[in-house]
């Protein structure tokens, strides 16, 4: 597996398919440009999800995370993206992307986006 970032995440088979359980990654060195200034903007991503047949292999998430380093984009698009990203990857049965970005101008933003009703 290559060490630059990518859009491609991996997958593995579920091991546990007939339960519900709860995965949770959080990356706390998140970043993205502002499309308006193209200044870092910073945030923690947390995302958790309910597998279904698939869980993501976290190497290739975080090089996806890191995709977003030089990619202007606001917050909003941000997380719905990294959410879309996962769910087209792996369809879990739920999902929750959270994105809590730092002060920018006196205002810190958090974005939640959930998706999955499948159990």
């Amino acid at each position: 597996m290559s060490t630059r970032p990518s859009k491609t995440l991996e997958t593995f088979p579920n091991p546990k398919t007939d339960r519900d359980y709860t995965i949770q990654f959080e990356c706390p060195e998140f970043t993205c440009l502002c499309p308006m200034t193209g200044q870092p903007d910073f945030a923690t991503i947390q995302i958790e999800y309910v597998p279904d047949q698939l869980c993501v292999e976290l190497k290739s998430l975080t090089l996806a995370l890191w995709s977003f380093r030089d990619a202007g984009a606001v917050h909003e698009a941000v997380t719905n993206r990294i959410c879309d990203d996962v769910v087209a990857a792996v369809a879990p049965r739920r999902i929750t992307v959270t994105g809590r970005f730092a002060v920018r101008g006196g205002i810190t933003t958090n974005v939640i986006v959930t998706a999955g009703t499948r159990s």
